[in-house]
């Protein structure tokens, strides 16, 4: 491994000015969040018995680990494709997967009705065995612990290097034994995500015709599961582009062009799934309707084939603004369908409505702003990073 691609921390000021309004949201959401629990989800949200799960659900769960994905996708690239040239992309994406699983499953506490109750979860006695949900909540809890040890290596590496003789001493000790083990991580790492983003899409499939038709569809669990695949991909070019930019880092073209390759064929995959099973199921006329769940449905294929446009050829692959631009437009599309998919297409009767209140969107907002300067603090303190920065270079 070279200077340039071995995993350095980045350094310098733990908590810069440009992170105290982020923290200034965490703080916000946790007096919230506090006020939840004590009120009740009745006096803290717009839920109700017609749409029992709102924005936590939609955003934090089904489209936050969309986007925590990055590690999932290239794992797949480069464990199962070989594609081992993708590696330094590693550590930054289980970064971004291990801070959005864990938020994801602290939004599920904060928006079940009884969350002091989720300790019989590990409890196999307790459990109910027709539940999908039970399949989609034991999957995330899995796959959070598996990723913060597919992580464990920077900390054991930034241990290594400590001034504090035992963190130095634990960090020797463990760091070989972690590494050989990471085989056997690395394979779980690729089962639970592949179970439970389907599993996302097999719990829409209960509500039978209380689903609209554009979405209702058995394709949901695969749609899903190469929605979260190719969100995945573009989240890693996403950060990457964002830290080069951010901390003076020089972007590796050469990698980052490679990935719009891959996205192109996951992008194409998923939409002629999903415009096959429409005309299939005759339901293509659904959408030249141009109510509401038309244009929505509009919109989402609008959004994929902008980012298949921006990469169809090489020199627009090799561009960074472009991929960055395709990149948005594909974590745009997946999100907004896994959001019409949750609240737009789940009809429960015309005397239900919902929308999030202030109360909801402001913690969505902290539990965001808690994942970014989480990133931040490690990126600046463990090798997470491949590559020198331009200063040092120079």
């Amino acid at each position: 491994m070279t200077e340039h691609t071995r995993p350095q921390a980045i350094g310098g000021p733990l908590l810069p000015r440009s992170v105290w309004p982020l923290i200034a949201f965490v703080f916000v959401a946790g007096g919230l969040i506090v006020w939840r629990f004590v009120a009740g989800l009745g006096a803290t949200t717009a839920l109700n018995d017609g749409y029992p799960w709102g924005l936590w659900i939609a955003f934090d769960v089904v489209t936050g680990t969309a986007f925590a994905c990055g590690g999932y996708a290239l794992a797949l690239l480069v464990y199962i494709m070989n594609r081992g040239q993708y590696h330094p992309l590693v550590r930054p994406a289980l970064v971004t997967g291990a801070f959005g699983y864990s938020i994801a499953g602290f939004s599920v506490l904060i928006d079940v009705g009884r969350p002091w109750l989720a300790y019989k979860l590990p409890f196999f006695w307790y459990w109910n065995l027709r539940s999908v949900l039970l399949e989609v909540a034991l999957c995330i809890m899995s796959y959070t612990i598996v990723l913060w040890i597919e992580l464990s290596p920077a900390f054991l590496e930034g241990a290594r290097a400590s001034s504090i003789p035992w963190i130095r001493r634990l960090g020797r000790a463990w760091l070989p034994t972690v590494r050989n083990s990471l085989v056997w991580v690395v394979a779980l790492g690729i089962m639970l995500p592949t179970m439970h983003q389907s599993g996302l899409g097999s719990l829409l499939l209960l509500s039978g015709p209380r689903l609209h038709p554009l979405w209702n569809t058995i394709m949901l669990p695969v749609l899903f599961l190469i929605s979260c695949i190719g969100m995945g991909f573009g989240i890693v070019v996403l950060e990457s582009t964002l830290s080069s930019r951010l901390l003076g880092r020089p972007p590796d073209m050469e990698m980052l062009a490679g990935l719009g390759s891959v996205m192109r064929p996951v992008m194409l995959l998923y939409l002629t799934i999903r415009l096959v099973d429409l005309v299939m199921r005759q339901q293509i006329a659904e959408l030249f309707t141009f109510d509401v769940f038309s244009v929505m449905s509009l919109i989402e294929f609008g959004l994929f084939f902008a980012a298949l446009a921006l990469l169809r050829e090489e020199r627009q692959r090799r561009n960074l603004g472009t991929l960055f631009r395709a990149s948005m437009f594909l974590l745009l599309g997946g999100a907004l369908y896994r959001f019409d998919v949750f609240l737009l297409a789940f009809q429960p009767g015309i005397n239900w409505s919902y929308f999030p209140n202030i109360p909801e969107i402001l913690i969505t907002v902290g539990l965001v702003a808690a994942e970014v300067t989480g990133y931040i603090l490690l990126i600046k303190n463990f090798p997470i990073l491949a590559g020198v920065p331009r200063a040092a270079e120079a």
